[in-house]
């Protein structure tokens, strides 16, 4: 297990500036050298986006353009900024700041508590779970373990995105929240955390933030003198932001916009924490000006891997769908995807297991296998199937099975059946083994169905309803076993999995896996009901759990394993199928969707001109406007139609219609989705304009110069009235 992504380590720091530059690819090399003006790095998975902006800022400081001190880098953990400071170091750029937003917000906050407030400053608590439980009880509320951590994140969802507690449930509902009580209550308990807080004089992580912005927006004098400490800022992972993060990070920059950012929507799997990617997508609409640089060269994976996460997102829809990356893989050919179907899920984990000792067997360290999966839940199976092959393994952002309350509090509940289960009531209709379980479970939680929505209540449930599997799985396979039987059993398990491992495979949840990078992945699970997983309802989440699979898929190097099984439990109905975000892309499959040809779209977009002998400048654009009424136009579909929405159009129909024929004709000859070739907002666009001559087409957007070279041939003569015999465009 390494931390995404590989780089080139010196020894000793580069002698001169130009030497920072070594080992660039051309378009790393323009986010090195792009020092002036806001800058948007848009980088896909596995092409060296760490590399590319310590480079940048490294070069900045060694050619005496950036002062150290000056420049303020932010990430989103501890682990990527330490990474980041250390690399800083080996090029020769000590000094410069790299932290996480709390780290720096919490930095400041305690250097102007004393004269911005005055007095002593809130204690800052690390875990807010015990005020929540007090605010509950304040309440009259009565919160299991579980509702507990539910309720914590609905509190820490509302403080980013700037929700007060009056605002909650709207905002709840507007946001498609699953609320794990009802909103009132949550809205109750909030409002009265809050006063705990200040009656106790204690703060919480979000707090950090909130207060620093709102001394930033209140005390202009402390504004201004963060403004005069940091003049450049670079920010890393910028589709993880969140609305509090955005606007802390717009009171740093001011009027000034030397702005580094770094992303890809297609990395988005965090929207439940508030984090959104339209920031990112914005960004050239709030800073026309800006210089984007998209990072298409995969240096982690194989062809093999990379065509497979490409045809992933190929069939994504929704907007960040719209701005994928194309990556091109950079390695020489590896091994195809092994796609495997299993009867059931205890065969899949034993099949994973015995593949794994294999390459183990060739060489293949432990430390460089992961084993992915959807949910924390079905860790259980993959731990007993590694632990019955003699396999070493670490768990990585999650409890062991055994280790977690609720089946530690499971395994005494049924502890105290076996003993005492004959004067307990609610066995007395209990035939079999399996129902004495059912019983026994149903008083901690358990419930014939699941729980609606996703987050702690939802795994609660899971990791009881695999207790419940395990006891009929036991049954069929010992006739006659009691419940003295299954306790035995599951000690014997717990046993052997709390028993000391070494460096060894990994076991983690896609969403924990994000960052790192394996030799060898196995994906489990990717079955219907689990990949997506069955509460993505609406269109927003399922495109996210795709983007899911996508971040599990570009973790592999080189080998990597796709499984799933056709029933649960052995003997089950085989009523299961693959994903369908497979479909189309495993051997034997049929894509549901048109899928996009690759685009290797990487490149540089400027946003200002330079001048060798100059400081660069920014272009001054000017806004874009509606071309009816004449109002400053921000929305995207609206700037490509260069009107707004509501605004008549004098679109000639009959052209709109010839246009979108040709269109169908063409995304048919080319094997892609028919807005791959243009989106019907710029068609509208185009049978409004009439554009006569290639330079008149150019200005229209979305009429970039790769499709203007292919299509704009065609698209004048349709324009003109002129009948095209159809065949692909540009030939």
């Amino acid at each position: 297990m390494t931390p995404a992504t590989h780089s080139t380590l010196f020894p000793q720091a580069p002698d001169t500036a130009d030497a920072v530059l070594d080992g660039l690819d051309p378009e790393q090399r323009e986010v090195a050298t792009a020092l002036h003006g806001p800058v948007c790095v848009l980088a896909g998975a596995g092409t060296g986006k760490t590399r590319a902006i310590t480079h940048r800022i490294a070069y900045g400081v060694r050619a005496g353009i950036l002062q150290p001190s000056s420049v303020l880098a932010v990430t989103f953990t501890n682990r990527a900024a330490g990474e980041m400071r250390g690399r800083l170091r080996q090029l020769g750029a000590a000094g410069v700041q790299a932290r996480t937003f709390h780290s720096a917000a919490l930095r400041q906050l305690q250097y102007f508590w004393p004269k911005a407030i005055g007095g002593s400053m809130p204690r800052l608590v690390d875990r807010k779970i015990q005020l929540v439980a007090d605010a509950a009880a304040a309440c009259r509320i009565r919160l299991d373990r579980n509702e507990l951590r539910d309720v914590t994140a609905e509190i820490e969802w509302s403080k980013v995105t700037q929700t007060v507690p009056a605002d909650y449930t709207p905002a709840a509902a507007k946001a498609g929240r699953e609320a794990p009580r009802d909103p009132a209550e949550i809205a109750q308990i909030y409002n009265v955390y809050e006063d705990l807080k200040r009656d106790r004089s204690v703060m919480d992580f979000e707090d950090v933030l909130l207060l620093t912005v709102a001394i930033l927006q209140d005390r202009h004098d402390i504004a201004d003198q963060v403004r005069s400490q940091y003049q450049h800022f670079v920010v890393d992972e910028y589709q993880d932001v969140s609305p509090l993060q955005q606007r802390l990070l717009e009171l740093w920059l001011g009027e000034r916009d030397n702005l580094c950012v770094v992303g890809d929507a297609s990395q988005t799997i965090y929207s439940f924490t508030g984090a959104t990617p339209d920031h990112l997508l914005d960004f050239r609409t709030r800073h026309p000006g800006a210089t984007v640089v998209k990072l298409v060269r995969d240096y982690r994976s194989t062809p093999q891997v990379v065509h497979l996460a490409n045809g992933l997102l190929a069939q994504a829809s929704g907007r960040a769908a719209d701005h994928r990356l194309e990556l091109i893989s950079q390695r020489d050919a590896g091994p195809e995807p092994v796609y495997t179907e299993y009867t059931d899920e205890p065969a899949e984990a034993e099949g994973a297991a015995r593949r794994i000792r294999e390459l183990m067997a060739s060489g293949v360290p432990a430390s460089e296998i992961a084993v992915l999966f959807r949910t924390n839940s079905q860790s259980e199976s993959y731990e007993q199937a590694l632990a019955d092959a003699g396999v070493p393994y670490q768990l990585r952002g999650a409890e062991r099975f055994f280790d977690r309350p609720e089946v530690r509090k499971a395994g005494i509940a049924l502890r105290g059946a076996a003993r005492f289960g004959g004067n307990d009531t609610l066995l007395d209709d209990a035939v079999d083994l399996p129902s004495q379980v059912r019983a026994v479970l149903s008083g901690e939680g358990w419930t014939t169905e699941p729980p609606a929505g996703s987050g702690a209540v939802r795994e609660r449930w899971e990791s009881l309803a695999a207790l419940v599997n395990l006891a009929q799985d036991f049954a069929a396979a010992k006739t006659g076993a009691s419940l003295a039987d299954l306790v035995a059993e599951l000690d014997e398990r717990a046993n052997a999995q709390h028993a000391p491992t070494v460096q060894g495979v990994t076991l983690a949840s896609l969403h924990s896996a994000k960052g790192l990078e394996w030799d060898v992945v196995f994906l489990v699970g990717v079955a219907e009901g689990m990949m997506p997983i069955t509460y993505a309802k609406t269109d927003e989440q399922v495109e996210e759990e795709r983007r899911l699979l996508y971040v599990g898929v570009t973790r592999a190097r080189r080998h990597l394993h796709v499984s799933w099984a056709l029933t649960r439990a052995p003997g089950g109905r085989p009523n299961r199928r693959p994903s369908r975000f497979l479909d189309g892309l495993r051997p034997g499959s049929t894509a549901t969707v048109g899928r996009a040809a690759a685009r290797g779209s990487g490149g540089v977009e400027r946003g200002f001109t330079s001048r060798p002998d100059a400081t660069p400048r920014r272009t001054q654009r000017s806004p874009a406007r509606c071309r009816v009424c004449g109002r400053t136009l921000t929305d995207a579909g609206e700037m490509k139609l260069m009107r707004c929405e509501d605004c008549p159009s004098d679109m000639d129909e009959g052209l709109y219609e010839r246009l979108r024929e040709w269109r169908g004709v063409q995304a048919r000859l080319s094997g892609q989705p028919d807005f791959c070739v243009f989106t019907d907002k710029t068609l509208m666009a185009i049978a409004e304009t009439e554009p006569t001559t290639p330079d008149e087409l150019s200005r229209i957007p979305g009429v970039l110069k790769r499709k203007l070279d292919r299509y704009g041939d065609d698209v004048l003569a349709i324009c003109a009235g002129q009948e095209l015999e159809q065949g692909p465009a540009g030939e």
